[in-house]
């Protein structure tokens, strides 16, 4: 915040739904007054506990993990990088999705207490 983005205003930070992903982990990294600035200049946006892009990543991660790499350590870059290749490009080749469970009905119904103007 005070490289990249010293000149910006106002910085929306939009975050996943992790414990120390809140005001107050500003507190305890920096003294009270710089956290205040901090805090002041940020709006943090949550994203929803089970329907985020992030939530996608983490269980692509999660099958990486368990298809590719599970019981193995790989000792050089070069071949964990042709290994997770080769994974994708599998994977990729099954075109599988996300089978979204959600209207965007559902979702203006469901989100409106948290975001009332949201039109989705």
């Amino acid at each position: 915040m005070d490289g990249r983005y010293a000149d910006c205003e106002r910085i929306t930070l939009i975050c996943d739904n992790l414990n120390t992903h809140t005001k107050g982990a500003f507190y305890e990294v920096f003294p009270a007054e710089r956290a205040r600035q901090y805090v002041r200049r940020i709006e943090f946006v949550y994203t929803p506990k089970h329907g985020s892009w992030l939530n996608v990543a983490e269980c692509e991660l999660g099958c990486l993990t368990r298809q590719c790499l599970a019981g193995r350590r790989v000792g050089e870059l070069r071949l964990l990088q042709e290994e997770i290749a080769a994974w994708s490009v599998d994977l990729n080749a099954r075109q599988r999705g996300v089978d979204w469970q959600m209207t965007a009905e559902d979702a203006r119904r469901k989100l409106k207490s948290v975001d009332p103007k949201s039109t989705l």
